[in-house]
């Protein structure tokens, strides 16, 4: 079967004085239907990880193959595609546009491949629901809480139908609860059929999903089953 993602001794360096490197010769492989947590402390590399997964950067030595496709060889412009229709992305700040109603702000990444008016707002609303916040569809990001923006994040990252949902910190602006809420909803997507791989400082959080992999100083260190 091929791998939804697939690392192969990964390393990317950045130039210094001193050179940097950010992963060391990693090596991931994501299947369809997995809930994968990367876990690690600030400047432990997750981040970069994320960066290369979702095709905002690409790894200086070692390959990174989408879906079996080789990515070193793609352009920027084909990069772009595959990421606006193969992923979906869950920040921890939300990116929420605030002058826009939740609904709009779900649209928007259709609106940007040109899908028709009526295909998006469709779309959209079935995105809304199935986070449970229709009946916020024409609300301003500004007076929904947290657990409400994040909710509409994932509704806007879930609208394109990605083969795989990245979320990187998407618990690190909410409460205790909050956090338990939007955790039942990834989990609620994965049983779906939703591939995710989410990346956290927070081992409670990790602890959920059904692999939990470290990262520090670069290096995959263990593969813990949760």
């Amino acid at each position: 079967m091929t791998a939804v993602m697939e690392l192969r001794d990964v390393t990317r360096s950045f130039p210094g004085p001193p050179e940097v490197q950010a992963l060391k010769s990693v090596s991931l492989r994501v299947d369809a239907g997995d809930y994968i947590a990367i876990v690690g402390p600030s400047g432990s590399g997750k981040s970069t990880m994320l960066n290369i997964l979702g095709l905002l950067d690409r790894p200086t030595v070692g390959e990174y193959r989408l879906d079996g496709e080789l990515t070193a060889t793609l352009t920027d412009d084909q990069r772009a595609a595959l990421r606006a229709h193969r992923l979906g992305f869950v920040f921890q700040s939300f990116h929420l546009l605030s002058r826009r109603t939740v609904l709009e702000n779900v649209m928007l990444p259709l609106l940007y491949s040109g899908a028709p008016r009526h295909l998006r707002e469709a779309r959209a609303r079935a995105a809304t629901s199935r986070v449970g916040l229709q009946h916020r569809e024409g609300f301003l990001p500004g007076v929904l809480s947290g657990g409400e923006r994040q909710r509409a994040a994932v509704a806007r990252a879930l609208v394109t139908r990605p083969q795989v949902l990245l979320a990187d910190e998407p618990t690190g602006n909410l409460d205790h609860a909050t956090t338990d809420e939007i955790m039942t909803l990834f989990e609620e997507l994965n049983r779906e059929g939703q591939t995710l791989v989410l990346i956290t400082h927070d081992l409670g959080v990790a602890a959920r999903a059904d692999r939990s992999i470290r990262i520090d100083d670069g290096r995959l260190s263990e593969v813990v089953a949760a």
